[in-house]
């Protein structure tokens, strides 16, 4: 839904992420189902946006004409409008072991570019033609950790991106539609914190080297290269993820400001947060360990952060040294819960991160693209999924919408 804040106009959805569907079918019928139902409930008289997760898979099925004009004719006819697509998982993303696999295809592999373009072309054939209106696909944070260290990755990586850099500048020519590709730090991966996203960005895309590579691939004149990039490659902030590493947004978004990379969208989601460890605190934690997703855990404490892969790995460390003295250690897991929650039995969540964020939001403007992302509900404890799904969905977004109008 469009929104107008005192630092200005903005956008507000949902991530279709949550749904199951891998195919376009599987996809376009979740769809169908899920998202008249959210707007009823949140957005009756006026359009709302859509925040649209395509799979590989789906996104070579729409690009049959036939495909697109049906979806299309549907967003029309239910006050619909898709500003922003989430290109992060490549495939299937629900329904089995997930974990590290949703990282690849990663930056270094032709597949996750191609599968990019597609994504930027899609999203440029379905944005609405308004003044200002831009689009934007958020990204893998590079590669998994593990990928990340092998040598040469920070260059392949970096080379990809500004290759899709100069097709997204190229697309803008002949569509006049911006997409603006939004990368997406994450724990455990290349771009972990706000820190090291900066450094990459500053080191490896914004630099002159990169500015000339993108010259030479686009036909641009040099002088033009690094405002261009900076036009079309962007962040991703997801405020779980940075509350997880316990950034506070204040420090996060002066960072950013001050090198100079934007925020295409912000994600807006809650951690579970553990005030004190304890020997019931690991046993309650116990039942957010789906088998499905990564819940990378950082661990504050006497020495310092400690950062797990997953959180079978951080209950067993803490098992082995931590239990004796766990009250001086603080958990923030990354298990998305639903943001209307501020506590969860005897957990807290990271609301409080979430709420001085839209705070700065609404006073200073950090993106124009907003997106509720709480796709972990299928796997969520039961009683967290009291009320049904599309209840669920119109209830985060009008608890956010609420926050920003305050």
């Amino acid at each position: 839904m469009r929104l107008t804040l005192p630092s200005g106009p903005a956008h507000l959805t949902y991530c279709t992420n949550v749904h199951r569907g891998e195919s376009w079918a599987e996809t376009f019928d979740a769809l169908q189902r899920h998202l008249p139902a959210v707007k009823g409930k949140v957005s009756p008289a006026a359009p709302m946006g859509v925040g649209l997760r395509l799979s590989a898979i789906a996104a070579e099925e729409l690009c049959a004409e036939a495909e697109l004009d049906a979806l299309r004719g549907f967003l029309d006819r239910e006050g619909l409008y898709v500003f922003t697509v989430n290109g992060f998982p490549y495939g299937r993303f629900h329904g089995g072991r997930i974990k590290e696999r949703v990282y690849a295809p990663d930056w270094r592999e032709p597949e996750r570019l191609s599968y990019t373009d597609r994504l930027a072309a899609l999203l440029a054939a379905l944005l609405p033609a308004e003044p200002g209106m831009t689009g934007s696909v958020s990204t893998v944070p590079g590669a998994f950790s593990a990928a990340a260290s092998c040598p040469g990755a920070r260059e392949a990586i970096a080379e990809a991106l500004i290759r899709h850099a100069a097709r997204l500048a190229a697309l803008e020519d002949s569509t006049g539609r911006r997409i603006v590709l939004a990368l997406e730090p994450e724990p455990m991966c290349l771009l972990e914190t706000t820190a090291e996203a900066v450094g990459f960005f500053e080191t490896h895309l914004f630099s002159a080297a990169a500015a000339a590579r993108f010259a030479a691939l686009s036909g641009r004149a040099p002088a033009e290269a690094e405002g261009l990039l900076r036009r079309h490659l962007a962040l991703c902030l997801d405020v779980c993820h940075a509350a997880v590493e316990f950034e506070a947004p204040a420090e996060s978004l002066a960072l950013l400001r001050g090198a100079g990379v934007a925020v295409a969208k912000l994600q807006l989601s809650s951690a579970l947060a553990v005030a004190r460890m304890d020997p019931a605190a690991a046993e309650s934690l116990r039942r957010f360990d789906d088998g499905v997703y990564l819940h990378q855990v950082v661990e504050r404490g006497p020495g310092g952060l400690a950062r797990f892969l997953d959180l079978p790995d951080a209950l067993a460390a803490w098992a082995d040294d931590g239990a004796g003295a766990g009250g001086d250690r603080e958990w923030r897991v990354h298990c998305h819960v639903p943001v209307f929650h501020d506590a969860l039995g005897r957990f807290g969540t990271t609301q409080p991160v979430l709420l001085d964020m839209l705070a700065r939001q609404r006073a200073d403007g950090i993106s124009a693209h907003l997106e509720v992302e709480t796709y972990t509900w299928d796997v969520l404890p039961p009683e967290l999924r009291a009320g049904g799904l599309d209840a669920a969905i119109a209830r985060e977004i009008a608890w956010v919408r609420d926050r920003l109008a305050a």
